[in-house]
């Protein structure tokens, strides 16, 4: 993969659970290195996640499954900081460690769903994200982005068209990205799961074998 003349090195971080990680997870990964043109996307699982109930495992347990998620994609990698950090996970924390060790030299994005960005508000100095990293918003049908409120705002003042733009700057807009939809959900497999049913085919095969082998979901 060729980077674009004359612009930064590109990397991104996607948060999450990752409760199990599944295909869904793993081709939005895949197509945002690509259609991006990243260097690298890091896939950083949440140890405390701030807007929801604990997740149903570990986050040890969670790291290691997205370790092996991605064990064959060298585009793709595992981010295990937050589980080395005591206390609730805040995304601002993590960023500007990544920014502290990228130097000002490469473009940052943080790849977040729509349902989150609808939430952003909420999040600990959210106003402070753009300030480490761009906003890489994926759109999924039936989500809607506000036309209204500081929300809306936030998106109008900083929103690029061209997704080539992320190469000009290190940090500072919002692209919004229409991938395709994969009908998987961490809720659905742990629910077939606990029910003793087959997940087959809705996560890496590997990722299932440790799931088994660790009794995990039960």
């Amino acid at each position: 993969m060729s980077q674009l003349h004359g612009s930064l090195p590109a990397v991104g971080v996607f948060g999450g659970t990752f409760d199990p990680i599944h295909y869904g997870h793993l081709r939005s990964a895949l197509e945002l290195v690509e259609r991006l043109q990243l260097r690298q996307l890091r896939l950083m699982p949440c140890a405390v996640p701030p807007h929801r109930d604990a997740p149903s495992c570990d986050a040890g347990h969670r790291a290691a499954m997205v370790e092996l998620a991605v064990a064959g994609e060298p585009r793709l990698a595992c981010d295990s900081r937050e589980l080395a950090r005591a206390g609730t996970s805040y995304t601002i924390d993590s960023l500007t460690e990544l920014r502290s060790e990228l130097g000002e030299d490469c473009s940052l994005s943080l790849v977040m769903g729509c349902d989150a960005v609808l939430e952003i508000t909420t999040w600990h100095r959210w106003q402070e994200l753009l300030d480490r990293a761009h906003v890489v918003v994926i759109a999924r049908p039936g989500w809607q982005l506000p036309d209204s409120g500081p929300v809306a705002q936030w998106l109008r003042e900083h929103r690029l068209l061209d997704s080539r733009e992320l190469h000009r700057r290190a940090c500072g807009s919002i692209l919004v990205e229409e991938l395709r939809p994969l009908a998987i959900s961490s809720t659905e497999i742990r629910e077939l799961l606990a029910a003793g049913r087959s997940a087959r085919y809705l996560l890496p095969q590997v990722v299932l074998e440790y799931i088994q082998a660790h009794n995990l979901y039960q």
